[in-house]
């Protein structure tokens, strides 16, 4: 029955690359029927610019939405953004519009009126300016759908990473690390590894501290908290295993020892993930009542207009969207 609905895409901040990456993914030709929760006139100066033989057909919701390649049907949820928004610059309205994109397209995934949420990038400055104070998508679509146990992941053809604590400053992650905070993630890996079809996930744990704290020698996290964790969810049946040395693992994983590995903090997860590229590399939110899929890089303000943007990364999520929606 989910098959049947259309995917909903949210078209990000219209300041940024997002209209543009939306516009060349409809005009190469997506995979299942969609909807766009954003800007029409933001996506009719995309497609103008971009010579693409597309109609912006504006719908007042989902069930407005005519199927067909032909045309890209926007839901207007959000005031029009002025003709004359400059690119490549914080914009309050654009924070604004982008956020009010993103609620709508939760608000019919929980209503069961699509099929799953594909999200264009945001900026969080512009975001900040027009009165909406989160860190990013994660927070937002966690709060908003009432979850509570929720992470991130990010995944490519070689690695898959998900996130024990995502957007806090690196002095705040130790307080965060706890053994209910592992299991979550670890559990939430598993999940996750099971939705993209692995009937057996092998979960690795980066440890926290250089070498996973050498035996004590480097801080006692990994052995006080990690490894009760993993033993933990080993009796509850997953496949888990370390802490294992966060210099190395990664590359274990992409060898393919492993399926998915849980990251301590934001930046010992992701660095490796987007240092393989960007291109295909896919965002997802683990934990949500329904499945979000987002590219893996920003609004890229200094290539705005210019139809330079790469839309592969698009079409990556939304493909795994799909896979994720059987």
């Amino acid at each position: 029955m989910k098959t049947s609905l259309p995917v909903g895409i949210t078209m990000g901040d219209a300041a940024g690359i997002g209209p543009e990456i939306v516009v060349k993914a409809y005009a190469q030709g997506l995979n299942a029927p969609c909807v766009v929760y954003g800007d029409a006139g933001a996506l009719r100066r995309a497609a103008a610019q971009l010579g693409a033989r597309l109609e912006i057909v504006e719908v007042a919701d989902v069930g407005q939405a005519a199927p067909g390649a032909d045309h890209i049907n926007v839901i207007a949820c959000s005031p029009a953004l002025p003709a004359d928004l400059p690119l490549g610059q914080i914009s309050a309205a654009a924070g604004r519009g982008a956020y009010d994109y993103v609620c709508a397209a939760i608000d019919d995934a929980q209503a069961g009126r699509i099929r799953a949420i594909v999200t264009a990038p945001l900026n969080k400055k512009s975001m900040h300016a027009g009165g909406i104070d989160y860190p990013g998508h994660t927070e937002i679509l966690a709060e908003r759908s009432g979850t509570r146990d929720f992470a991130m992941m990010l995944a490519n053809d070689e690695l898959r990473v998900l996130l024990v604590t995502i957007h806090v400053a690196l002095a705040d992650v130790i307080a965060r690390i706890t053994p209910q905070a592992e299991l979550t993630a670890m559990r939430l890996a598993d999940q996750a590894c099971r939705q993209m079809g692995i009937a057996q996930p092998r979960i690795a744990v980066a440890g926290l501290n250089p070498h996973a704290g050498e035996g004590g020698k480097f801080g006692r996290e990994d052995i006080d908290i990690i490894e009760p964790a993993i033993a933990a969810a080993r009796a509850q049946g997953m496949d888990a295993s370390g802490p294992w040395p966060g210099d190395t693992i990664f590359m274990r994983a992409r060898r393919g020892e492993f399926d998915i590995v849980v990251a301590q903090y934001h930046d010992q997860g992701l660095i490796p993930v987007k240092y393989l590229g960007l291109d295909h590399g896919v965002n997802v939110t683990v934990g949500l009542p329904f499945v979000r899929t987002s590219v893996d890089h920003g609004t890229a303000f200094d290539i705005a207009g210019k139809g330079l943007a790469d839309h592969a990364s698009l079409v990556a999520a939304f493909d795994l969207a799909l896979a994720m929606t059987p």
